[in-house]
C-alpha cells in the first residue's frame, strides 16, 4: 500500500492552474524526487499534501485513509512533516528549543499539567531534550554537543540540519524536504546527502519526498523521480530513465525539440 497517494488533485489561483490533475504515490521507505522548473507547482503540491491549501478537485489518501481537506495540524498529527524552502527557525531560541518545537504534536501535556503535575511536564521535557540531542547527532556531533547554542548563530548548512531535525522530532512517517541543499556548496551538499541516507538507516520505514534543483542530490538519493511542468506531471521513473526524455529536457533544461 502506498504511504501517500494523490488522485487528480488540482488547485487554481485565479486563471492559473498551479497543480493540474496530478497523481503521485510514495511508499514506506522510499525516497521520491520531485523536480521541475521554477513555478512548476512543486511547493504548491507540498502545500496541498500538508493541508496549507485545499484542492479544488481530486483526493489525497494517507495510509489508506482519505485526508482531503484536513488542516495542517491534523496532517502533522497523522505523521506528515516538512521543511521549508526558506528558513523558518526561531532564531532567538536555542537549537534544542527549535527541535523541541517539532514535538508539540506528540505531547499531551497542557497548562493544567504545568500547574498541577509539574513532575510529568519535567519528565517530558527531559525526554524531549534527549530525543533532540539524538536527532542532532545524526547530522552533526558538534550540534549534539552544544544544543543550547542560539539558532541564529549557526551557519546556513547547520540551520538546514536543525530544520530537518525539527521535522523529524514529530516522528513522522512521511518527510517532505523542500530544497534542503539551497545555498550550499558542492561539498556541503555531498555531506547533506550522506546525512539523509543516515536518516533512512535510522528510520527505514520513513517515506521521503524531496524537491531539489541540484540533480546531484536527486541522482544520488532518489529511487524514483516525478517531473512537473506548468502544474502537470509530465514524467515519472528512475533518474536515468527520465533524464533522457525529450519532454523533460524541453521543460527542465530548456532544450528545443529537434526538427
Amino acid at each position: 500500500m502506498d504511504l501517500l497517494q494523490t488522485k487528480q488533485i488540482t488547485i487554481r489561483f485565479g486563471g492559473l492552474v498551479a497543480v493540474d490533475h496530478v497523481d503521485v504515490g510514495v511508499c514506506p521507505g522510499e525516497v521520491l524526487g520531485l523536480i521541475g522548473p521554477n513555478g512548476s507547482g512543486k511547493t504548491t503540491f507540498f502545500n496541498l499534501i500538508t493541508g496549507i491549501y485545499r484542492p479544488l478537485e481530486g483526493e489525497i489518501f494517507y495510509k489508506g485513509e482519505r485526508v482531503t481537506n484536513r488542516s495542517p495540524v491534523e496532517m502533522a498529527r497523522k505523521g506528515i512533516s516538512r521543511s521549508f524552502q526558506n528558513s523558518r527557525l526561531f532564531l532567538e531560541l536555542s537549537v534544542a528549543e527549535n527541535v523541541l518545537s517539532g514535538m508539540c504534536y506528540r505531547k499531551n501535556s497542557g497548562i493544567f499539567d504545568t500547574l498541577l503535575r509539574p513532575g510529568r511536564v519535567e519528565r517530558q521535557l527531559t525526554e524531549g531534550i534527549h530525543r533532540a540531542v539524538e536527532l542532532l547527532n545524526l547530522f552533526s556531533q558538534e550540534l549534539g554537543e552544544d544544543p543550547f547554542k542560539k539558532a541564529g548563530d549557526l551557519p546556513l548548512p547547520d540551520r538546514r540540519r536543525v530544520e530537518i531535525c525539527r521535522a523529524l522530532a514529530s516522528e513522522p512517517s512521511l518527510l517532505l524536504l523542500d530544497e534542503p541543499s539551497a545555498g550550499m556548496d558542492p561539498n556541503e551538499t555531498a555531506i547533506l546527502m550522506d546525512e539523509i541516507r543516515r536518516v533512512r538507516e535510522y528510520q527505514p520505514e520513513i517515506g521521503i519526498i524531496i524537491i531539489e534543483h541540484d540533480m546531484t542530490v536527486i541522482r544520488g538519493i532518489a529511487e524514483r523521480v516525478v517531473v512537473f511542468n506548468y502544474g502537470k506531471k509530465i514524467a515519472e521513473g528512475t533518474f536515468q530513465a527520465i533524464a533522457n526524455l525529450t519532454e523533460v529536457r524541453q521543460a527542465y533544461l530548456g532544450e528545443r525539440a529537434s526538427s
